[in-house]
């Protein structure tokens, strides 16, 4: 009964730190992402502590500036709810913008769930592949967290403000490519910055910037 009650307690402790992260303020152990894009801005709250591999791979994507300017590009919807399923962004297949693959952190590992609002790693291979592409989930997906049978992706954080522009992108007409779920005109995301903390650049060379000051 003892052990029940503990467990209760966790659980409980657990919900009240997710709960309040905000737009607003800073929350100890987790860093805000403002991303602007052509729908609204989207405020994210990424996991320092407790998806410190994911949360750091994408802090230096967005201190590099390298989401600066991508799309999100696919809204997959479920087929009998609309109002659930994910949108999807990233750096797709632009080798200009790649940074190293990282260490999957699975929801086993890192107690995060894959609820209404969680952004999470994408990846098109195996456990371990992962590296610029992301997505959001709207509505809770549990068939993406872990399981025996199932690696399952790695939830690092949550969306705290700009939800109406999460479904707004999920209502994006879609078709083509993966198995219809490409949106057939992207929303831009013009900038990514985050508003905790100290950016620290990679210093890697970022090619796609000298392209474009050239075909300027």
């Amino acid at each position: 009964m003892r052990l029940f009650l503990v467990s209760l307690a966790l659980v409980a402790s657990i919900s009240a730190a997710a709960s309040a992260q905000r737009a607003d303020r800073a929350t100890p152990g987790w860093t805000r992402v403002r991303l602007e894009t052509a729908d609204g801005p989207i405020v994210l709250a990424l996991s320092q502590r407790r998806a410190p591999v994911s949360t750091a791979n994408f802090l230096r994507y967005v201190d590099d500036g390298r989401f600066d300017g991508v799309s999100f590009y696919r809204t997959a919807r479920n087929k009998r709810d609309p109002r659930v399923g994910f949108i999807q962004s990233g750096i797709r297949t632009d080798a200009r913008r790649f940074l190293d693959t990282i260490p999957h952190e699975s929801t086993k590992q890192t107690g995060l769930k894959h609820l209404d609002m969680t952004i999470s790693m994408a990846r098109r291979g195996p456990p371990g592949s992962a590296n610029g592409n992301w997505f959001i989930t709207v509505g809770a997906i549990p068939s993406m967290d872990w399981s025996a049978s199932n690696p399952g992706y790695a939830a690092f954080g949550r969306v705290v403000g700009g939800q109406a522009t999460v479904r707004r992108i999920l209502a994006e007409p879609t078709g083509g490519g993966m198995n219809g779920t490409l949106m057939l005109t992207p929303v831009r995301v013009n900038r990514a910055t985050r508003l905790d903390g100290t950016p620290k650049p990679t210093g890697r060379p970022r090619p796609w910037l000298i392209e474009r000051r050239r075909d300027g």
